[in-house]
């Protein structure tokens, strides 16, 4: 039995506990939210017996084994490595970090507390992507690949009214390719690996989020 706690009280995370339920090793633990209102709420809900709102605290806690991370991108970094630093694994939303620098701190942490770390992305594990693994030599070299992945906003239109919510707000380490493109570069990068030059262009809004395009 692997005893989870959770950090972020959104949607996607309310989604993670709908599906990990599905498995017997599953044990949802604890919750930190900012506010204790919040995480009592998110607990009350889900069923959850344990709640906090410092994150040393939790991350000390003996009522958990990993964490589960789905907090706003630019805060994944710090919390992952402050769980690490006491001995708890990490599965960590997509994308796992704001840039390299911090990754490989993760990645130092991980090691050194001898735990896991993994990003919560799903797309290269899928039986569909492991086909196309297995026989992509069948066709030959290849010497294009293009991916789209295109969604209006659910949040844009509060965006236009002068509501700037945290998807829009740069600060969080947000953007499209954060959000969305990744799920274009990620199989690639796993099929094709490393890029040999990254060229992207985009749409900077008044609130410093970006638009972009890439391609590799």
């Amino acid at each position: 039995m692997i005893r989870f706690g959770i950090i972020g009280t959104n949607r996607i995370t309310e989604q993670f506990i709908e599906s990990a339920r599905e498995i017997e090793d599953f044990a949802l633990t604890a919750v930190y939210s900012r506010t204790e209102e919040r995480a009592k709420e998110f607990a009350a809900k889900f069923g959850i017996q344990n709640t906090f709102t410092e994150l040393e605290a939790m991350a000390a806690s003996k009522e958990i084994d990993a964490v589960y991370i789905a907090s706003p991108n630019s805060f994944h970094a710090k919390q992952a490595i402050t769980c690490m630093n006491y001995g708890k694994h990490v599965l960590c939303e997509k994308p796992i970090a704001s840039n390299t620098a911090e990754l490989q701190e993760m990645i130092k942490a991980a090691k050194k507390n001898n735990v896991a770390l993994m990003e919560a992305i799903k797309s290269t594990l899928v039986p569909g992507y492991r086909a196309i693994q297995e026989h992509l030599h069948k066709i030959g070299p290849v010497r294009r690949y293009f991916a789209s992945y295109c969604q209006y906003s659910s949040r844009y239109d509060a965006y236009k009214e002068g509501t700037i919510l945290n998807a829009f707000n740069p600060a969080f380490s947000n953007g499209s390719l954060m959000d969305i493109g990744i799920y274009c570069i990620y199989p690639m990068v796993v099929l094709f690996g490393k890029p040999s030059g990254v060229k992207a262009h985009g749409v900077m809004l008044d609130s410093g989020w970006t638009g972009k395009e890439a391609s590799l």
